[in-house]
């Protein structure tokens, strides 16, 4: 049986007290959620991202689309997820 899996994607940057909340909110959401993956990327590591998302970090997309700036809402990612 092949299990479909969602990825997320955490945009944000080191020391950044908004990124670390909404990576815990995150990580509270997908526990125990195999069919679901986190990648985190630095505004640091790739000049396009800073660019793009300097002053919105951090910036969650599912499956390559936003789906929350600044901060990230547990409950509307938990209904996105199901």
């Amino acid at each position: 049986m092949v299990v479909a899996s969602t990825r997320l994607t955490l945009i944000g940057k080191p020391d950044c007290h908004l990124c670390d909340d909404a990576r815990a909110v995150i990580d509270s959401v997908i526990a125990g959620r195999p069919d679901v993956t986190l990648e985190e990327l630095s505004i640091h590591d790739d000049a396009e991202l800073n660019e793009k998302y300097w002053d919105e970090i951090p910036v969650l997309m599912i499956d390559g689309r936003v789906h929350a700036i600044w901060r990230i809402d547990a409950e509307r990612l938990r209904a996105a997820l199901a």
